[in-house]
């Protein structure tokens, strides 16, 4: 049986979840043919021009919508001389003019079931009247549960979101985080929902050649510093570039492509000025293989770098963004308490706590073996059971129990027990820096 799978993801901020979803696409592409015994391919749809110069599996292919991005007050356009309504408008006919091409058997949406003011909703209604199997892939960690209760009110309530939905799958580890405990996925939502562990293990390297893209290695050993997409990161790279380093080491410190310039030039002073040890470069070609390879690593607490992160043993000093979300702050603390980073509060950090740490972390190693990082051999077996479900969607497809007795034995391992929040609405860090 052939597939066709589309993803969708709005990166209105950031490519973070262009990322997941380019991840997902490799991993299905990979382990759905041995399952179904035909072809898989399909179109990520995303919103950020930069996320197609992004290489994919073959057989499938980007959709870069016009861009839109926050402003004050809600979204704009990121280019187009449009107001936001049109712009919405353009974009949901778009997506809905190639979906009804494409037939897709699979959709799979990451984390805004809607879209950009709704502009999903329409879609996912004529998706589910062709029979396409849908999903809303979620990171663990959506924000504090007043912020997600009043996010799905304005969708109209959970009730309401999960009626376009088949399946829920949320990209993490129960025993770490477990957002339906949290208060963060109500029960219309969770009753659909399935953890399928971090999207760390196989996730597959950006792309190799770029205009203006390098990535130099340094000579081991040498620490590193990663922030993402660099929109926010500024001052967590302004006080990495003034830190001193371990005698011998070497310092790479990688800004993210969203970084403004003026930014950028400043830092490099910095570092200059610090140690002639030190390299600032705007983006590089493969993060992961360089976190793995560094003897310690300080970042933001973004989902994309935590699970980069967590597929090495390379010690890791989480410095989360803290303004508008709490996201970070929730997904740092966590994983601190599981032992599997070190945390710190971003407001009072110095660069002589990240000089200290970079001296006491270089020594040894994180073992993160106790966390479950398989999600991306999990979400092959999903996609199967789901598939028969868009050829006959009746009202148990709606209900968490849906699966057949193959798949409980595919992935029996996701089978979870009620288990005590661990993380509550204000947790303390277990281990704390700074």
């Amino acid at each position: 049986m052939d597939t066709t799978i589309a993803l969708y993801s709005h990166d209105s901020v950031g490519l973070g979840h262009a990322r997941r979803n380019r991840a997902l696409a490799y991993a299905l592409g990979e382990h759905l043919p041995t399952l179904t015994g035909g072809t898989v391919g399909g179109l990520l749809i995303a919103g950020h021009p930069d996320a197609g110069r992004d290489p994919l599996p073959e057989g499938w292919d980007w959709l870069v919508l016009p861009g839109m991005t926050r402003v004050r007050g809600g979204y704009g356009a990121r280019r187009l001389g449009m107001d936001p309504d049109s712009l919405r408008d353009l974009r949901s006919a778009t997506i809905d003019a190639a979906l009804a091409a494409l037939k897709p058997d699979l959709f799979i949406a990451d984390r805004h079931p809607f879209g950009i003011d709704g502009e999903l909703e329409p879609v996912l209604a004529n998706l589910r009247a062709r029979g396409t199997a849908t999903v809303l892939g979620l990171r663990e960690v959506l924000d504090s549960p007043r912020v997600a209760s009043a996010e799905w009110e304005a969708l109209g309530g959970a009730e309401h979101v999960a009626s376009y939905l088949d399946a829920v799958w949320v990209y993490g580890d129960h025993h770490v985080y477990d957002p339906r405990l949290t208060g963060e996925l109500p029960p219309a939502l969770s009753r659909l929902a399935t953890p399928t562990g971090y999207l760390s293990h196989g996730r597959p390297a950006g792309r190799t050649t770029y205009p203006g893209r390098t990535s130099p290695k340094p000579p081991p050993p040498y620490v590193l510093t990663v922030l993402g997409g660099g929109s926010d990161g500024a001052e967590l790279a302004r006080l990495a570039a003034s830190a001193q380093l371990p005698e011998g080491h070497q310092h790479l410190l990688i800004t993210g492509p969203q970084m403004p310039e003026q930014d950028i030039t400043e830092i490099r002073a910095l570092a200059a000025a610090t140690s002639a040890s030190t390299t600032v470069i705007r983006s590089a070609a493969d993060v992961p293989e360089l976190i793995a390879e560094a003897v310690s690593v300080v970042c933001m607490g973004g989902y994309n770098t935590m699970a980069e992160v967590m597929a090495t043993s390379t010690p890791a000093l989480v410095v989360p963004r803290h303004r508008r979300r709490q996201e970070q702050p929730r997904r740092a603390r966590a994983l601190a308490s599981v032992g599997a980073v070190e945390t710190c509060n971003p407001e009072t950090l110095t660069a002589e706590d990240i000089t200290a740490w970079w001296h006491r972390s270089v020594t040894g190693r994180t073992d993160r073996s106790h966390i479950d990082l398989g999600g991306l051999d999990i979400v092959a077996h999903l996609a199967k059971e789901l598939l028969p479900a868009a050829a006959s969607r009746s009202a148990a497809s709606h209900s968490a129990t849906a699966h057949s007795a193959d798949a409980h034995s595919a992935v029996a391992h996701l089978a979870v027990e009620p288990l005590p929040v661990s993380v509550p609405a204000h947790p303390e860090v277990s281990r704390h820096v700074g």
